[in-house]
């Protein structure tokens, strides 16, 4: 994979502020679940979603090795934070021990699995979950299926998915008219190739009538919301062009993140002012920041030769 220069200096920049951003809400107590948390959770987007989306990203900078020695020890310090959070493993196998058909505590497991942090008894139950038919036949929007199709792949989980059907019935695997795109479909659409491809890990996991459509219209869908500030979902096609193989969008996305990025780090989700108060602002931004690290680090990753897959 070739990449401009100035490209890859502004992703590196760009993602070793977002990280320390995230590390310094870290370090002043923002993030952490209350003390009262319970596994049956009303709404997990609420309550340690975020912190599966920190070591989303954090375990990305491990996996890729593409960041220096300070960004390593900061993301594995940001893993160790959320890995308290829940218990080192004790809430995620509880929730799923008590709600067999949900995925989130699978999913957030996966991501600390990756950076090598496991839980016996959580694999064990996940292992003989994957045996139920219950559990196969939820009903679930297709790239939901893809997520968890890819998390039991990342913690070494025994199935045998169809990969091409599962991405021929996203809608990105109907190549669908390019201008019918909406922001929340945007979002299935980086998330398909999230799933499919295991975070740029296996480019060659999406079919290839697939990749052409994103290459032909990633700069287009781009461009729209670049337009209007919408910088969270700018981050997340910028880490789907580096996802897809050889970039196709270019230095415009980069800059206009870079630009927007306050002096601190924070990567704001949107054109809307920020809240004065800082861990308002922590909860408000801290998904952008996430994919700010997420997209840098894909980015640097492939254009250095690409990410190694495990065996």
């Amino acid at each position: 994979m070739t990449a401009d220069t100035r490209v890859l200096a502004t992703a590196q920049r760009l993602g070793s502020h977002a990280l320390n951003w995230l590390d310094t809400g870290r370090r002043n107590g923002f993030g952490r679940l209350p003390d009262n948390t319970v596994v049956d959770l009303a709404d997990p987007n609420d309550a340690y979603k975020p912190l599966g989306e920190l070591a989303l990203a954090a375990s990305l900078v491990l996996r890729d090795g593409v960041t220096g020695p300070g960004d390593t020890r900061t993301a594995r310090g940001l893993l160790d934070f959320a890995w308290d959070q829940v218990r080192a493993g004790d809430l995620l196998y509880e929730r799923q021990l008590r709600h067999l058909a949900m995925t989130d505590p699978l999913e957030t497991y996966a991501h600390f699995a990756r950076a090598g942090y496991r839980h016996a008894a959580m694999e064990e139950l996940l292992d003989s979950l994957g045996r139920l038919r219950a559990v196969h036949a939820v009903e679930a929007e297709p790239n939901r299926k893809l997520a968890v199709a890819n998390a039991r792949r990342i913690v070494g989980l025994a199935d045998r998915p169809d990969w091409a059907a599962l991405a021929a019935a996203t809608w990105l695997g109907a190549t669908p008219e390019p201008w019918a795109v909406d922001w929340m479909t945007a979002y299935r659409i980086t998330h398909t190739v999230f799933h499919l491809t295991d975070w740029g890990a296996r480019p060659d996991g999406l079919p290839e009538p697939v990749r052409a459509y994103v290459r032909d219209w990633l700069p287009v869908w781009l461009d729209v919301w670049l337009e209007i500030g919408q910088w969270d979902l700018a981050a997340e096609l910028l880490a789907v062009d580096a996802c897809v193989g050889e970039p196709a969008t270019g230095r415009q996305g980069w800059d206009a993140l870079a630009t927007a990025q306050h002096a601190d780090g924070l990567l704001p989700r949107d054109s809307e002012p920020v809240d004065e108060d800082p861990e308002q602002a922590f909860r408000d931004h801290q998904h952008t920041a996430v994919v700010g690290v997420v997209a840098a680090t894909i980015t640097l990753s492939r254009a250095l030769g690409g990410t190694p897959v495990a065996t």
